[in-house]
């Protein structure tokens, strides 16, 4: 029997995951900060799936509580076979800011954690020659709008270091790239969405679906839906000098929407 850890468990992207593997019937390790809204959703998936929901409160902008989880991830006792390194935010601040505390928040939550919780189960997966490591980036890597594009870039290139150092281990490692969902996470950066057509918007537990799909196949990169893989496929190919112009041009229609 698969065990599932994931940061960011209890919302958006993060919940839709913990959903999907509750379905299945796989055993949870939930990650959050918030504790009420941590033990209320466990509770929920415990009664509507029967499954077994461990829970820890971190706050992973704090390296104790990343190597608390890194323990968790690195014990013997109910082993971990997949993680999800799904906690996030938006990082909002100007590339200019003389206060870097956004961007350091953004780094230790999305970068230094996602390096330290891979490195602590890749190397348990690969000690028991099984695993799944799936870490959640964004299409958004593709362009040069701000911070969050180039934390989430070396998401995705991370991911794919570290699946070609395990490689022969037995454990997989995919980096996934949504594109717009329908979560909280745009309403918590302050960002309406009014100007992103409809048909550009994702649905969460269908994205999982589509991941997990791309993770049974041995993937390195999943990123759902046919629309979504085309517009990354464009924006590979397009010379950077017209991403930039693009890039330029989301960011003030962001502003515009704040």
């Amino acid at each position: 029997m698969h065990r599932a850890l994931i940061t960011g468990g209890t919302a958006g992207i993060g919940a839709a995951f913990a959903t999907a593997f509750a379905k299945r019937g796989v055993p949870l390790v939930l990650v959050a900060r918030d504790s009420a809204r941590l033990e209320e959703f466990a509770a929920q998936l415990r009664a509507e799936h029967g499954v077994e929901v461990e829970t820890m409160v971190a706050d992973l902008v704090e390296r104790d509580a990343q190597q608390r989880v890194a323990d968790r991830l690195a014990a013997d006792a109910d082993p971990v076979d997949v993680l999800v390194n799904n906690a996030g935010f938006s990082v909002r601040a100007s590339l200019l800011e003389e206060d870097l505390d956004e961007h350091d928040r953004g780094f230790e939550v999305m970068v230094r954690a996602v390096l330290k919780l891979g490195g602590a189960a890749g190397r348990a997966m690969s000690a028991r020659g099984r695993g799944w490591i799936i870490n959640v980036g964004s299409v958004n890597a593709l362009i040069t709008q701000n911070n969050y594009s180039a934390i989430k870039a070396w998401v995705g290139n991370y991911s794919e270091s570290l699946g070609v150092q395990l490689a022969g281990t037995g454990v997989s490692v995919t980096a996934l790239m949504p594109g717009w969902v329908h979560t909280e996470f745009h309403s918590r950066a302050g960002i309406k969405g009014s100007s992103i057509p409809d048909f550009l918007w994702l649905d969460a537990d269908r994205l999982v679906e589509e991941c997990l799909a791309d993770v049974a196949r041995g993937k390195p990169v999943s990123i759902p839906s046919t629309r979504w893989k085309l517009i990354a496929a464009v924006l590979r190919s397009t010379p950077r000098g017209l991403v930039a112009r693009l890039s330029a041009l989301l960011s003030h229609r962001r502003n515009r929407e704040r």
